[in-house]
C-alpha cells in the first residue's frame, strides 16, 4: 500500500525534533507540504526543511502564547495556502514533585497545560474555523497512554493534559463530522526521545523495558506511519478513533 499525500498541506507542530520531525520526514516521503512549527530550533528546522522538501516551510511560535497560536495558523495560510491536516504534536513533561512548595508546583502544572491542552485547543478552533469553510479536513491529536492508564506521581499535570486532549479530540469528531472534519488520536507510549529523557534520567530504562512485550523501546519512526495513514483519508471512518503505540503496555 502506498501513501499518497502529494498536493497535501500538513502543519505539524514541534516538528523541529523527536516524534514531530520523524512524522513530518514520513509525512514529506509521502509528498506532503509541510509547515514545519518550532519554538526555538531555527537552524534545526530549516534543516528539516531542507530535507523534506516538497516546497515546506518553518514557522516560528510560542505555544504558551494564545495570540502566536491562532497568527501560527493565519501566517500558514498566508504563506502556503490552505491546510489539510493538522497534527498537534508539540508537547512538554514537567517533573512536578507532589511535595514541591504550591506556588512552584501550580507554575508547572499551568505550564503543562498551557502547551499540552490550551495550545492545542487553540489550535484546533483555528483550524476548525479553516475546514469548515472550505470542504473540511483532518486533525490528528498526539495523546499518550498516559491519558487512559494515568502517570507516576511526578507527572499528573501531564497525564490530565493528555486525557483533556483525546476528550477534545472525540469531541471534534462528533460534532463537525458532518461538515467533513475528522478527528484521531495516537497515543503513544514511552518514546525514546528528548522529552523522555528528563524520566530516564530520574529513573532510568530498565521499569519502561520492563512494563513493555517487545525487546526494544518505541522509537519516533514507529509513531509515524500511522500519522500518515490518518493523514491519507484511507482510514475516515475510524474518526474519533484512538491508535495506541506502546508496545502493549497499556491494551484497552
Amino acid at each position: 500500500m502506498k501513501i499518497n499525500l502529494i498536493s497535501m498541506n500538513i502543519l505539524v507542530t514541534g516538528a523541529s525534533r523527536g516524534i514531530g520531525r520523524a512524522i513530518s520526514e514520513y509525512l514529506g516521503q509521502a509528498g506532503a507540504t509541510l509547515a514545519i512549527h518550532y519554538h526555538k530550533n531555527r537552524e534545526t528546522a530549516l534543516d528539516l526543511a531542507g530535507k523534506v522538501g516538497n516546497g515546506s516551510k518553518i514557522f516560528q511560535a510560542n505555544l504558551e502564547n494564545h495570540d502566536e497560536c491562532f497568527n501560527l495558523v493565519e501566517s500558514i495560510k498566508e504563506k502556503l495556502g490552505p491546510i489539510h491536516v493538522l497534527v498537534n504534536n508539540a508537547g512538554i513533561a514537567v517533573k512536578a514533585p507532589i511535595d514541591s512548595p504550591d506556588e512552584e508546583w501550580l507554575v508547572k502544572w499551568e505550564q503543562t497545560m498551557r502547551v499540552n491542552l490550551t495550545a492545542v485547543g487553540l489550535l484546533c478552533k483555528a483550524a476548525l474555523e479553516h475546514f469548515t469553510s472550505r470542504d473540511g479536513g483532518r486533525i490528528i491529536n498526539i495523546a499518550s497512554r498516559a491519558a487512559f492508564r494515568g502517570d507516576r506521581a511526578d507527572y499528573l499535570a501531564y497525564a490530565a493534559s493528555k486525557g483533556g486532549v483525546v476528550a477534545l479530540t472525540r469531541s471534534i469528531a462528533r460534532a463537525f463530522g458532518k461538515q467533513g472534519v475528522k478527528a484521531f488520536v495516537v497515543a503513544p507510549g514511552f518514546v525514546r526521545t528528548d522529552m523522555a529523557q528528563e524520566f530516564f534520567d530520574a529513573y532510568g530504562e530498565k521499569p519502561v523495558l520492563d512494563e513493555i512485550a517487545l525487546s526494544q523501546l518505541t522509537e519516533p519512526v514507529d509513531v509515524a506511519p500511522i500519522v500518515a495513514f490518518l493523514a491519507s483519508g484511507m482510514a475516515d471512518h475510524a474518526t474519533g478513533g484512538t491508535f495506541d503505540i506502546n508496545a502493549a503496555s497499556y491494551v484497552h
